[in-house]
Parts: C-alpha cells; structure tokens; sequence
C-alpha cells in the first residue's frame, strides 16, 4: 500500500438476522459520538495521523493551497434583503473565516456592520446561519450555528442601536424563521431537548411550531403548530404576505408535504388543509386576502401556479401558471407581480407574470448559468437577484419589477479573467437509453485529453446548476477538465427525473453516473487512467457505491460527508426525512433492495479499488460521521493487491459543511484536490 500501514480498527461481533437476511456488522461501535466514546476518538486520531502525513507528504498539496487561497481573496456579497430603506446583506472580503454582516440605510447609503461572527470563536468555527429583519427592519432575528451543527440558538438584535436582546432560543434545527408582521415576536420550530449524550447523534422528533413573543423566556412560548399524532412530522410555518395567516409545512421526508393556514386573526388555530398527506410540493407564494398562490407538483410534474380562495368549502383549484416544459423551481410574489424562477435544460431561466397568469417579459440574464434570489415585497417592485457559472462569481442585480431593467448592484473583481474558462453543455445515453445532460468546463487554451473531475449528486429533487467555486477554478488552472453529470433523482426535468432516481429506482443513479464516465472516456475528454469521481452527502453514497460497483472506470474517489449504511441511516439525526429517496429499512423488500447497493455492505475482498479519500468531520449531526467510519474501516479491511490508498480525513469543530471556516474550506480542498490529481496524472504547475 505505497508504505502505508492502517491503523488496527477493531471487529466487533455484531450480527443480526434482519427480515431473514444474516447482516454482520463488525464497526458499529465507530456510530458512537467521538465526543463521548474514547475509542473512537482514538481511532479518529489515528486515522487522520495517517492520513494526514499522507496527503502532507503530495507534490500538489501546496500548489493547490496557495491556489485556492489566492482564487478565495475576493470580496464576495450576499442577495440583499430590505426592509423600510434598511438593506442588510452579508459580504466576506476574501480570506475572513465567517461573512459579515452589514446594513446599509438606502441603497447608496454608507454601510455599517451589524453582526461580526468572527469575534464569536478563536478558531473561527461559529457562524452566523439564518437572518430575518422584522417588517419594519428594526429588529434582527439571527441564528448561531457552532462547529458546523445543524442546532441552532436564536438571539435577537436592535438594528439601530447593535444592543442585543436578552431573547434566547434554543433547541432549533431545519426551521423556518418568520416575524410577527408588528413585530411584537417571531415563528420558529423547535425539537425537545435531547437525552444527555445524543445530541449530535439522537433521532430527532416531535418538531412543533412556537410563537415566541419579545421580551419572554423561550419557556412561555406558545405552541401554535404541532402533530402529537406523527412525531415523525417535521412542522415548520411562515406568516402570510398580510400577516393575517399562517402557512405550515408537515412532512415526513423530502419530497412532499401537508401545507395548511392558520387564520390568526380569529384566533383559532384549526387549520385548512391546502395539500392533504406528503406525496407533492405544495408551497405558499402569496395572497390577496383569502385567495392564495401556490406553487406545486401536483399534476404538474414540472410545477404550476394555482389560487386558491381559502373561505371556498370546497377549496377550488385554478390554475394560474400551468405546467411548461421548463421546471419551475421557485417563485416569489413581488411588485404585484409573480417571478418564476424555471430551469430549461438546467440553465436559469426567469420570467414575470401578472397575477392573473399572462407572461409579462423574462429577466434578461447575462448568459447561460445560474440566477437566485428575486425576493422582496408584494407592494414594492424592487428585488434583487445573483448570478454565477461555472467561470463566473455571482454578481448581484437589482431588478425594477415596473420597468423590467436590471443594473448591477455589487460585482465581484477577481484575480483571473472569467472569459478563460470554456463550459459546453453534452447529452450521453445511460444504460436503459435515458438521455442525461452533462456541463464540461476547463480552461479554453486545454485541448485533448487531460485528467478529469466527474461530480454528481442525483437525489432529493435538488439539481446541480452551473455555479463558481474557486476550489473547481484551481482544478482547471492546473490543467485538468471538471464536468457535471446532471443524473436522475435530482430535479433537472422535474418530479419524473427525481422519481427515476429514487426507491427502487435508485440504481439508475449510479448507471447514469457510470455512463458519464464511460463517455468522457470513449469521447477523449479525460485520459484513459485520468477520471476522478467526487460528491456530497448523497453524492457521498454515489460515490461509494460507483466505486464499489465500477472500480474498473474510476480512477480515483473523494466521497464526502456520504451515507454509507443503507440499512442504518434512519436510526441516526435526521436520517429518518430520507425514507422518500432511500426507502423504509423496516420493510421487507425495501430493506433487501437497499442491500444491493449499501457501500458499506457491499466492499468486496481482495477487489483492486482505485485510490479512495473519504471525508467527513466530528460534529456532522445530519449524515453522522459514522457512515464514513465504518465504511473506510471496511474498506481498509478488505483493501485488494493494488497500491492505491483507501483513507479517511476527519476534520473538527465542522459538520456537514455549512459554517465552515474559509481556511478550513481551503485546506481540505487543497488535500482532496492533491490526492485526485496524483491518482489522475494532472500535474500541477511547480510539478510533481
């Protein structure tokens, strides 16, 4: 193993007998919280001592280091977000662990900073997450995030004064955040406490909806939304364009949910059930009074616009935007008028609607990329939207809803030319004759064949749209091509691409991700030995089970914060949202399908597996870092005759990647981006 010796992982003798099928479980004792177990903490030390000498020790790694340092050195602001001529929006100068964030009174007003979360942490690892102005903008409801945990605490801000409010909320995780139209509170969700020692680890349930009034303890809060009937409900709300209403959200997974309103003003909270059960999307846009606006993929695969008169009894649907060949993704009542955000073969697309349905103009975008934002109010015909590609850092517009212009708001100055990066968009056949886009970007002076980055995701209804990451940028500086290979499960072509991919379709996932390769292969894009394989979370678990079921087509892998027990997963955190994209484990034929492709499960002995990094971090509470544990200590067990390292890197103080310090985004990007290229031939500039 190029002189590498493993750390000793112990075997335990867990087996259980599960809907007849013998499943051994050797590592289950590394699911333990580093934080309370010692032996894992040892075992975690050990692992990264080898690790990290490893990847130390790479050509690349300081090239790529000092690279992506320099590509990260540029001032980066946020969408806006405004209320009453306050404008508030974070900005990071380049290098700062955590954005800022700053108001500014009037749109050329001078700008202050409100919130510095780099005073909060010595190692820069707590972050300010969600932010929410009150209607008049006078207070700031913000959310602190430490070490990378999806927990929340909530504290509350006087925007003119900077005083921060004795207001303290705790327990708070996947919720919604939304003001009181006066002010006098806020809406939030919030599970029990957990038992001592799971909280980083424990399954969370019973999430209820609490309205906390200013000036109270978190203990008076009134429960306004609850489901005691299905504490596998996660309940979140949002109050209404005129703060009359309520709009929930329950939902057992990911891919639908029960919408309901709440009228408020009479002061009963019997809700009127909009979307009964969770098999579609139904989200609030707006009202006017007791006619509401719904985006939803209920018979619009695609997505559709419909009203909604709330006083009808029997609830009559018209539809307002129906369903396009383009899939909506988002919508935004503003300035009277409707914003729908669509992607078209992936790319963004906007258009602007009256109320009544008929399409008004599209939002002229500056090229083939990715467009977000489009929030405001429904009285005011200011927004403001981002735009980024794959060479291309966002930019910031406003845009007059009257008027139909765009202007630049705040634009980036990087230290590169954009216009040196080519990206060209390529549709393959997967294994059953499904046609799959790709985006294959590089710098325009690299011809032939070089070592390629092959990305992916496929799941949850979540597409992979053109975007810039300094990290991808430092890749195609050293010559080597990226792509991304837009698979079912995601949600490109809307509810039947996701559904392709999911359940009992999930295989599709992974043959669509194998075709990509193939074709970037038999087409001369990458090298014959050159195609590395990287992704996320669920791309984690595509990753894992590729390399498994493909060792022969990838050249090496970098599976990150991924899921890797697939009989497991719904026993830890959040995991049980994700029965929707990996089925129901208690069930017979779920449980033996999710068998076939499980990465942990399904390490072969004595396999010839190309070079493998798997990394993950101690305080990752959504996919815990007990799935990578177990399947690197699997790996390692049964490593084949080749030379390739299978390791792990395990970083501290992070979680599943939101709130991580600049510096510890770029020292891990520098590692991973080392490691893929020694094992695909890409040479950086000072060599290897």
């Amino acid at each position: 193993m190029i002189g590498i010796v493993y750390p000793q992982t112990r075997k335990g003798d867990v087996v259980e007998t599960i809907h007849g099928v013998t499943v051994a479980d050797p590592y289950r004792w590394l699911e333990n919280d580093v934080r309370e177990d010692a032996e894992v903490a040892q075992w975690v030390d050990a692992q990264n001592e080898v690790s990290g000498a490893f990847l130390d020790a790479l050509p690349g790694t300081q090239w790529f280091k000092e690279r992506m340092t320099a590509l990260y050195d540029y001032e980066r602001i946020g969408v806006p977000t405004s209320r009453e001529g306050e404008y508030f929006y974070s900005k990071n100068d380049g290098l700062q662990p955590q954005s800022v964030l700053y108001v500014r009174r009037g749109l050329d007003g001078d700008e202050r900073v409100l919130i510095d979360p780099n005073t909060w942490s010595d190692d820069g690892a707590t972050a300010l997450a969600e932010y929410v102005p009150s209607e008049d903008g006078s207070k700031l409801l913000y959310a602190i995030q430490d070490g990378g945990s999806d927990w929340r605490t909530l504290k509350v801000l006087d925007v003119a004064t900077g005083e921060i409010l004795d207001d303290t909320i705790e327990w708070v995780k996947f919720s919604s955040l939304d003001w009181a139209k006066d002010g006098s509170g806020f809406y939030y969700s919030r599970f029990p406490a957990s038992e001592e020692g799971g909280k980083f680890i424990g399954l969370n349930t019973n999430q209820a909806v609490y309205f906390h009034r200013l000036g109270t303890s978190q203990d008076d809060d009134q429960l306004v939304f609850a489901r005691p009937d299905n504490p596998d409900l996660n309940n979140t709300a949002t109050v209404s364009d005129d703060g009359r209403y309520l709009i929930t959200s329950s939902s057992t997974g990911t891919d639908g949910w029960e919408t309901a309103v709440i009228d408020l003003a009479t002061h009963r909270m019997k809700a009127v059930v909009i979307e009964p059960g969770v098999d579609y999307e139904t989200s609030y846009v707006g009202n006017d009074g007791s006619t509401f606006f719904f985006q939803t993929n209920r018979d619009a695969q695609r997505g559709g616009i419909f009203k909604v008169d709330i006083d009808d009894p029997e609830l009559a649907r018209t539809w307002v935007i129906p369903e396009d060949q383009a899939v909506l993704i988002d919508a935004d009542h503003v300035g009277g008028r409707l914003i729908a955000q669509y992607l078209v073969d992936v790319k963004s697309e906007a258009r602007i609607y009256d109320m009544n349905g008929t399409m008004l103009r599209t939002v002229d975008l500056p090229g083939i990329g990715s467009a977000g934002g489009f929030g405001g109010s429904p009285d005011k015909p200011e927004t403001f939207y981002s735009f980024s590609s794959f060479g291309r850092p966002s930019t910031i517009y406003r845009y007059d809803i009257d008027s139909g212009t765009s202007e630049v708001w705040a634009a980036p100055e990087v230290a590169f030319d954009p216009d040196n990066y080519v990206t060209e968009q390529v549709f393959y056949t997967s294994k059953d004759g499904t046609r799959i886009p790709m985006f294959i970007t590089k710098r325009a002076d690299v011809t032939g064949p070089v070592p390629t980055l092959l990305y992916g995701y496929g799941g949850f209804n979540i597409s992979v749209r053109p975007g810039f990451s300094p990290t991808r940028i430092a890749w195609m500086d050293a010559g080597g091509a990226y792509a991304v290979a837009n698979i079912r499960g995601g949600g490109e072509y809307g509810k039947a691409w996701h559904d392709g991919g999911r359940r009992f379709n999930k295989q599709n996932v992974f043959d669509d991700f194998a075709a990509a390769g193939e074709w970037l292969k038999a087409n001369g894009v990458t090298t014959a030995d050159g195609l590395a394989i990287e992704g996320r979370s669920n791309g984690g678990l595509l990753v894992g089970a590729s390399i498994n079921q493909r060792p022969d087509l990838f050249d090496a892998g970098h599976a990150a914060v991924g899921v890797m027990d697939m009989v497991r997963f719904d026993q830890f955190t959040a995991g049980r949202y994700w029965v929707d994209d990996y089925n129901y484990p208690a069930k017979e034929q779920d449980f033996k399908h999710n068998l076939t492709f499980s990465p942990y499960h399904n390490v072969k002995a004595q396999i010839d597996y190309p070079a493998v990094l798997v990394t993950t971090a101690d305080t990752d509470d959504r996919v815990v870092p007990g799935h990578s544990f177990k399947y690197v200590a699997m790996l390692q067990e049964k490593a084949g005759p080749g030379d390739e390292p299978l390791l792990i890197r395990i970083e501290t103080r992070a979680g599943h990647g939101s709130g991580k310090p600049t510096d510890k985004i770029i020292e891990e990007a520098a590692d991973v981006a080392a490691f893929l290229a020694h094992f695909t031939g890409l040479k950086t500039p000072q060599g290897e």
